[in-house]
């Protein structure tokens, strides 16, 4: 089975009547038969996104090989994903590898520049039928050693937002609305007014990051109102990292490694379920 892109992975969704697809950050391949088991429970197409960091250290062409198997023996549409990745010869070899969608991150830079970095970017993904996501606006918190201090969090204004999409074409968009990278304790403040004003003036794709810290309320009704993509990363990681400790410490030098893994990725898994069962 190929690998799809983020548009047609979303046509998917739609038809499966969900309004929004979870993109979720793989951390590891012990946690990736997870993923399919909640994209298997759920009736979900699947979308895996990777950190650079993650990327390099499982090898891009490992992941590639080991995500399309399992989306052609589990018969789950999935698209594989670059986050957050600033550097274009990082994205030319994730492009090599054929990762299906990019992500260039442009958002600490002016938007002139922003703006031509990103169109460099789509002509290098388009020929390969692989979608580009960019963003706008400095979202707070910190991923994957990247961290954006909380003062200088800046959101995503409407005119800002039509004017990136008008002169990049980009496939989507991800937008500063009061989320928080990393954030896993306390409640995200979203900004649902500038949402529905950027999802009118853009007609785009809209996404949003740092998924861990919405309420379920805010999460339902963001999707309404025009993000169709959505990051989650850190509650899967905070639960399988729980989970390991627990097992590890309980268990002996000669038991099998795998037996400390299952109830971890039982635990992402139940992450996972919960989280796209908001997306419908």
């Amino acid at each position: 089975m190929k690998l799809y892109n983020f548009t047609d992975l979303l046509q998917v969704a739609k038809e499966r009547e969900f309004k929004a697809l979870g993109s979720f950050n793989l951390h590891c391949l012990e946690m990736l038969p997870a993923f399919f088991k909640a994209a298997e429970k759920t009736n979900s197409p699947l979308m895996i996104q990777i950190s650079t960091g993650t990327a390099k250290y499982l090898g891009h062409k490992l992941l590639v090989d080991a995500i399309r198997s399992l989306s052609e023996s589990r018969n789950v549409p999935t698209c594989l994903h670059l986050d957050h990745c600033s550097d274009l010869d990082a994205i030319q070899t994730a492009l090599d590898a054929g990762f299906s969608s990019i992500m260039y991150d442009g958002s600490h830079l002016p938007i002139e520049e922003n703006i031509a970095n990103t169109r460099r970017v789509i002509d290098m993904a388009r020929p390969l039928a692989v979608s580009v996501e960019a963003e706008l606006g400095a979202i707070g918190g910190s991923e994957d050693g990247k961290k954006v201090e909380m003062n200088d969090a800046a959101f995503t204004t409407v005119d800002e937002a039509k004017r990136f999409v008008d002169e990049t074409g980009v496939d989507m968009l991800a937008i500063s609305i009061g989320t928080v990278h990393g954030l896993y304790t306390g409640k995200a403040h979203i900004q649902h007014q500038r949402l529905a004003e950027i999802t009118d003036a853009t007609k785009t794709p809209l996404v949003l990051h740092g998924g861990t810290g919405v309420s379920d309320e805010d999460m339902r009704l963001a999707v309404r109102s025009g993000i169709e993509k959505v990051n989650v990363g850190t509650e899967m990681n905070v639960q399988w990292v729980a989970n390991c400790k627990q097992t590890f410490e309980k268990g002996k030098v000669n038991d099998s490694v795998r037996n400390f893994l299952v109830p971890a990725n039982d635990a992402v898994t139940n992450v996972l379920v919960e989280k796209i069962q908001l997306f419908r």
